[in-house]
């Protein structure tokens, strides 16, 4: 029977984001041994696809530690480095192995290391000289070929929203046991294109982006090999920021090199398009159309992209003016992120009137704390297990939650970050999205999937938060912007 290690370690990080991810923090999150197999067994996630396929195959998984932090600012370097330790002496001390699959994001930052993959990567290989490592990853990685060079394969998640998180763990382990019982090493690309988008124009089934993807299937179709076409992570820096091509071909390395390269000159053709797929409303033209477009029995989602931290106050505070409040109707504000708030309204109790100096609270770029009095409808410690598609099945942990209303805007107040991209933010409190006018999320990409067949409107609205839509407002330092930058006097230059 062949034993299958495995780890993993995920991370999206905003530079920027002056909070640090801390060894504590990952460690809220790490599950080990027996129990990944018992968290993420038939889930919508890479863990949960891993051993789909392994247990058809008759083949064991050795599950070491699996940690998935979400989108936050920077890790720690010791939370790296505590990560790698474990990954090798866990991989010292249940061998004989015959492969790993090691789960990364791919835009995970900390100050210390240049590339926090690669490193991760070659501990691995440093621990087990000889043992095939398969790498699944996210879209939003910022990788090059540096980064894989102690890997035998890669592949990335091919759908923003991610969807497909199941399916790239099945994808990386199958090319794994190839590569175990034929003995036979694929050729292994990345071609960069030296273009940067913003997330929002990230999402997969945008035009260009959907058109050169689709070229990407069709070029898979006619040969033995696995694409994954990159949006990168633009608010990460690091000198390997931006979109990127994988290339994973059993034809070998030249080939690889071909099909990848030929992608990546496409998404370059294409650079200038990339980054106009969907218009970005200011905040008051947002809310004005908000305001005119509810009423139909479907809600109206505005998206306060620039958000990394769920704590901007910029959007909520418009949307409480007293010109603006009443002309939204019901509105619904999930998963504002402020453990402070969340323990006074719990101090406070359910049918109690509190005022609270309420999120903004992360960095200067949110908005600051906005007062409210506020009535307290909930309180008390929140779990549930994913229903979307994105990541279905997976466990989720708010903490101490508490459910609150101004007037007609109601807010979860959450103590842990968590992704509101589906129904689950309301289900969990026994209400549905439809019960809403406007709602307003901090998203990217992965609400669409959700919210796409169910607003009535979507408007993406800039924020002077730290995710701008235009990145070249990012004060990049590790990144050659020259070459970096789709935007350009001659777009066609």
């Amino acid at each position: 029977m062949r034993r299958i290690a495995f780890a993993g370690f995920n991370l999206e990080s905003v530079t920027a984001v002056p909070q640090v991810s801390t060894r504590a923090d990952f460690e809220r999150v790490t599950y080990r041994g027996a129990e990944i197999p018992a968290q993420f067994r038939g889930t919508n996630t890479v863990a949960g696809g891993t051993l789909k396929v392994l247990e058809a195959a008759g083949a064991e998984m050795v599950p070491l530690s699996h940690a998935l932090l979400g989108a936050l600012g920077p890790a720690a370097d010791d939370a790296i480095t505590a990560f790698a330790d474990e990954l090798e002496a866990g991989l010292k001390a249940n061998g004989p192995l015959d492969g790993l699959v090691l789960y990364l994001h791919g835009a995970c930052w900390s100050p210390g290391f240049e590339d926090v993959e690669r490193y991760v990567i070659e501990r691995a290989r440093a621990a087990a000289p000889d043992l095939p490592i398969a790498v699944p990853l996210d879209y939003h990685g910022n990788v090059d070929a540096r980064t894989f060079a102690a890997a035998d394969i890669a592949v990335a998640y091919r759908h923003s929203p991610h969807i497909d998180m199941g399916e790239t763990g099945e994808r990386a382990a199958t090319a794994l046991l190839r590569r175990i019982e034929t003995g036979v090493k694929p050729g292994l690309a990345v071609a960069r294109p030296g273009v940067v988008i913003p997330s929002i124009m990230s999402a997969t089934r945008l035009e260009p982006l959907a058109e050169i993807i689709a070229e990407a299937r069709a070029t898979e179709a006619a040969g033995d090999c696995d694409i994954s076409v990159m949006g990168g992570f633009a608010y990460a820096d690091s000198p390997n920021t931006g979109m990127s091509v994988i290339c994973l071909d059993w034809d070998g390395q030249a080939a690889a090199e071909a099909k990848a390269a030929a992608l990546s000159d496409r998404l370059w053709q294409a650079r200038a398009a990339l980054t106009q797929a969907i218009p970005v409303w200011s905040m008051e033209a947002a809310l004005e159309q908000a305001a005119q477009a509810r009423g139909t029995g479907r809600p109206v989602v505005v998206l306060e992209h620039a958000d990394r931290m769920n704590d901007s106050t910029h959007l909520l505070r418009a949307m409480l003016a007293p010109a603006m409040a009443p002309r939204l109707g019901r509105v619904m504000v999930p998963f504002l992120l402020d453990p402070k708030s969340a323990a006074a309204a719990h101090a406070a109790g359910a049918g109690a009137e509190i005022t609270l100096s309420l999120a903004g609270k992360s960095a200067p770029e949110t908005g600051g704390p906005l007062a409210i009095t506020a009535r307290v409808l909930w309180t008390g410690e929140k779990q549930f297990a994913v229903s979307g598609r994105y990541q279905q099945g997976a466990p989720v942990d708010l903490g101490l939650t508490a459910l609150i209303e101004v007037g007609d805007i109601r807010i979860s107040v959450v103590s842990h970050f968590a992704f509101a991209v589906d129904g689950d933010p309301f289900y969990i409190f026994g209400e549905r999205p439809e019960d809403y006018d406007v709602i307003l999320l901090r998203s990217k990409t992965h609400f669409r999937d959700f919210y796409e067949p169910v607003a009535a409107e979507i408007l993406v609205t800039d924020t002077p938060d730290l995710g701008p839509a235009d990145v070249r407002l990012i004060p990049f330092a590790q990144l050659d912007t020259a070459r970096a930058y789709p935007w350009c006097a001659d777009p066609a230059g």
